[in-house]
């Protein structure tokens, strides 16, 4: 076996004894890619990482069908090989897709990573080299995608969402990945180099732990697939604390920040769903539909990825029923304050209003020398005094009374 890069690291147990692989100029097929079409920016109508509900780019209306429309804020492509069987397991950083060996063709595992969308000379070249559809490359380059599988000849397509919690710790942040399938190889397409969860993958292959390096290019496709999906349960396990922070809040001070955080608690939620929901029909596919680069023993570990989907669909729907009835009683907490606010403006009412009414028949200003009828209290000694005694007596019955009946029992937690 005998590769090509600007750099490599090879790790060896013992040495191939297999020949090396011919070249793969005589591949059949190329890729009939459109490198001089027409030849425009896609519009994303919101940031991936992003706030915005739809995530969506389009194509001018006519534009010729499998032309490369490279996303404008895309990343140079890096083409990362790591070649692999029971005994041995080589990697290497490639310039050019020509400079990997043919694929498929020794009993070895071929798996190329493509790190970056935005070098689109390269991507071509890959097409061109490997033979693949026009429509398949164009479908890998028009992110955000739709989670989904294409059969082709002797090539299976998977388009998958990956997600992760966002550094600053609120909301979520998407990638899309891309398998491109065949006999005794696989090449991922990773729109954003910088964050990998395959890590723990090539550790397995590097290392030979496991039974990894004994199996076909399926099973690794199988690997990465469950790994995708596991990136699911990190972020879950976030927005499940915050749902907790948020019930507390809700119930012991809510505010107008609390409903915004719902608000973007509920998109969130949508957003996993649209990623994860379509992805359960392509991971059954792969298990229905009979394809022979699928194997039954394959199909069985495929069927424990199913599983998981099924597993963050619940979750992500009792998350979804969670933040509704958040809502729910942030808006009884609400009412619950106003009518404890209120019940409070009730009792100072109820309070003053026979104090003004006192108030107000000893300041009409009768003339108390024109009859004896007129006010006779207000030559009195102990005039004012006594007026001033009997409004404090019945301010003080009345609290009693609302004290008995009970209306001070809420005042405390009535905070504003």
């Amino acid at each position: 076996m005998s590769q090509q890069g600007h750099s490599s690291d090879s790790e060896a147990t013992s040495p191939v004894g297999s020949p090396p692989k011919p070249s793969v100029a005589g591949r059949p097929g190329p890729a009939m890619v459109n490198p001089s079409g027409p030849h425009c920016d896609l519009a994303p109508v919101v940031d991936r990482d992003g706030d915005g509900l739809f995530e969506y780019r389009y194509s001018p209306p006519g534009a010729l069908p499998g032309t490369l429309r490279i996303p404008p804020d895309a990343l140079p492509t890096e083409l990362f090989l790591i070649d692999y069987g029971p005994d041995a397991v080589h990697t290497a950083t490639i310039d050019h897709p020509e400079e990997c060996s043919a694929l498929g063709v020794s009993d070895s595992v071929t798996w190329l990573d493509a790190r970056g969308l935005g070098t689109e000379k390269t991507l071509i070249d890959m097409g061109q080299t490997f033979g693949l559809h026009p429509l398949l490359l164009e479908d890998i380059v028009n992110v955000p995608h739709r989670p989904k599988i294409d059969f082709y000849d002797d090539k299976i397509l998977i388009i998958m969402q990956m997600v992760r919690p966002k550094p600053s710790g609120t909301g979520v942040g998407s990638e899309q990945v891309s398998f491109v399938l065949g006999q005794g190889f696989l090449i991922t397409f990773q729109e954003e180099p910088e964050w990998d969860s395959f890590g723990p993958v090539r550790d397995r292959i590097r290392r030979g732990t496991g039974t990894i390096r004994q199996k076909n290019a399926a099973y690794l496709t199988y690997a990465l697939l469950d790994t995708i999906v596991d990136s699911f349960f990190p972020v879950l396990e976030v927005i499940g604390e915050t749902l907790e922070q948020l019930e507390d809040e809700v119930v012991a001070n809510p505010t107008s920040a609390t409903i915004k955080k719902i608000h973007r608690m509920r998109r969130g939620l949508m957003k996993l769903r649209r990623y994860i929901w379509p992805q359960r029909s392509v991971i059954n596919s792969l298990i229905r539909d009979s394809d022979e680069l699928i194997s039954q023993e394959v199909r069985v570990y495929l069927q424990d990825v199913y599983d998981h989907i099924v597993q963050v669909v619940d979750i992500i729907e009792n998350y979804r029923e969670i933040a509704s009835s958040l809502m729910d009683v942030y808006l009884s907490s609400i009412n619950n304050r106003m009518n404890e606010v209120m019940k409070l403006l009730t009792v100072i009412s109820s309070v003053f209003i026979p104090l003004t009414f006192i108030a107000g028949v000893y300041g009409m200003n009768f003339d108390t020398e024109a009859s004896p009828f007129n006010m006779p209290e207000l030559g009195w000694y102990w005039g004012y005094v006594a007026c001033l005694g009997v409004m404090g007596a019945i301010a003080v019955l009345q609290i009693y009374f609302f004290w008995k009946r009970g209306w001070f029992d809420n005042f405390s937690t009535t905070k504003r």
